[in-house]
């Protein structure tokens, strides 16, 4: 599967700005105050670094499709 959409869904909980994403993966993430999705980046080129993101988000607010 392809990723083509990331996004910050904070319906349920806040983005603490931990920071992990952007370690994970910078090409596609910025943590200035809260967790910024950088839309240039390409989403296919970063799959594995995208769920490692996703799984290691204490909050549980990284989303794809």
């Amino acid at each position: 599967m392809a990723i083509t959409k990331v996004w910050l869904d904070e319906s349920n909980d806040e983005c603490v700005s931990c920071g992990a994403c952007e370690a994970i993966c910078p090409e596609v993430f910025t943590v200035p105050d809260k967790m910024v999705v950088n839309e240039d980046a390409d989403f296919s080129a970063f799959e594995a670094e995208i769920q490692e993101s996703v799984d290691s988000c204490p909050s549980g607010v990284i989303k794809f499709s």
